[in-house]
């Protein structure tokens, strides 16, 4: 049964809401700029950068005043996007001495993610950061106490924590739909050359174009390589691999749906099969997860999975498994309910001849044997959900992101949240890399011995 119209009544109601809010809090929290508009410095201009930069500005809730990048081409693109007159840098501390700036966004490699974070709060500008959070787990309670002490607006960049798909699945799941929970499949696979990282590399890319140096930043120095600088997700010194980049959208969503806080164990293996380029970590990652009993739902497994070299299309989704049904999560949420088994089987083959007359007797006393017939036959018990078309959930993460900063209110995605998200796929790499099984703590967001 297609239940499209309530999608649509759902992003319709949202959409009212949305824009009386707006009113509300401009009214109330009138940001510093002459125009009434938030203005945005962007810190890392690549692909992600710029894609939330548009995103942002084209909420008509904020504008870009200012761009920082190790890469001339990028600050150069910068001001032909958002004009000549924006403050370009490649000191990304200059962007934060800036009174006009009232936040920014972060989409710098991951290595960087921390340190920029927490000079940002410190400096009393609210953060939209790209996931993953952080790059290594020692990294993340310093975020989170950074947030706590600035009180400011802390965004990770997971947009599904703010999609109407993934709300649903929330509602659906917290109404009991499938029952009592006991397994979650979950995947992100990709079969294209850019989709495994192989970004262009410009003509122009050298140690006169690029800061190399700045750019390396706590990472161990090395020869100046342009795979490195501009293909910068294939190397464990500056990403996280495949866990960071897609493992944690995927942990985001489950967290979102479930409640949940994070395994207490974790088990990754996987390989380098295809991509052989240079870089030093796998282009196909499998991942298995204990969840812990809490409150709303029993202990269940996860299986996670990412693959580089499928052979299909790029596809992404959720199989939650549960007493009473299956819940598909994916471009949008579907419900199904097998018809309950009312009659058991039988295995009688090794019982003697009069035993299995015996049994045979005793259970078509107790289960009738019926004819097939048209009344007898059963309904799929599907139910499918779809957002409206041209629906983003990018759009409204950012959306979302600019009411906070206005409202001062706190949003779904802070720094708890990004981190106990970001923390099973690091732990995946630990994993993976020393080829053990690890424990953590989901509750205070510690490694275990």
């Amino acid at each position: 049964m297609s239940t499209r119209r309530e999608f649509l009544g759902a992003a319709a109601a949202g959409s009212g809401l949305a824009s009386s809010l707006l009113a509300a809090q401009t009214r109330e929290h009138k940001p510093p700029s002459a125009n009434n508009k938030i203005q945005v410095a962007l810190i890392g201009c690549g692909g992600m950068g710029q894609g939330d930069a548009h995103t942002s500005v084209s909420t008509g809730l904020t504008q870009i005043v200012a761009a920082c990048d190790c890469y001339d081409g990028r600050l150069q693109h910068m001001k032909e996007l958002y004009g000549a007159d924006i403050f370009t840098t490649k000191d990304y501390q200059e962007v934060l001495t800036r009174p006009e700036v009232d936040a920014v966004i972060i989409g710098t490699p991951d290595h960087w993610h921390q340190k920029i974070t927490i000079d940002a709060l410190n400096a009393k500008k609210d953060v939209y950061c790209e996931k993953p959070m952080v790059q290594h787990i020692e990294d993340g309670l310093a975020v989170v106490e950074a947030q706590r002490r600035t009180n400011r607006i802390l965004q990770i960049g997971s947009q599904r924590v703010s999609s109407i798909v993934y709300k649903k699945a929330q509602d659906l799941f917290r109404s009991g739909a499938i029952g009592k929970l006991n397994m979650v499949e979950a995947w992100y696979d990709r079969n294209s050359a850019i989709g495994a990282w192989e970004y262009t590399i410009p003509p122009d890319a050298s140690t006169e174009t690029c800061d190399w140096t700045r750019f390396q930043g706590r990472a161990p120095r090395v020869e100046w390589d342009p795979k490195r600088f501009f293909r910068w997700r294939c190397y464990r010194d500056y990403g996280t691999g495949v866990a960071g980049d897609l493992f944690v959208h995927l942990f985001s969503g489950l967290h979102f749906i479930t409640g949940a806080l994070g395994p207490t164990r974790v088990f990754a293996t996987g390989g380098l099969r295809f991509w052989k380029d240079g870089r030093d970590v796998p282009d196909v990652l499998t991942g298995l997860y204990d969840y812990p009993e809490s409150s709303g739902h029993p202990a269940f497994n996860l299986i996670m999975r990412t693959n580089f070299v499928s052979g299909a299309r790029e596809n992404q989704g959720f199989r939650f498994t549960g007493t009473e049904g299956i819940m598909t999560v994916g471009s949008n949420v579907t419900i199904t309910n097998p018809p309950p088994q009312t009659q058991p089987g039988y295995t009688i083959d090794t019982f003697s001849e009069a035993g299995q007359k015996a049994y045979l007797k005793l259970y078509h006393s107790r289960y009738p044997e019926m004819r097939p017939s048209a009344t007898g036959m059963k309904a799929s018990h599907e139910q499918t959900f779809d957002p409206p078309g041209g629906y983003s959930d990018h759009y409204d993460h950012h959306l979302n992101f600019a009411l906070a900063v206005r409202s001062r209110k706190p949003v779904v995605e802070d720094a708890v949240f990004g981190f106990r998200a970001a923390a099973p796929a690091l732990l995946s790499n630990v994993s993976y890399f020393e080829d053990r099984v690890v424990t953590w703590d989901p509750k205070t967001m510690k490694s275990q011995a």
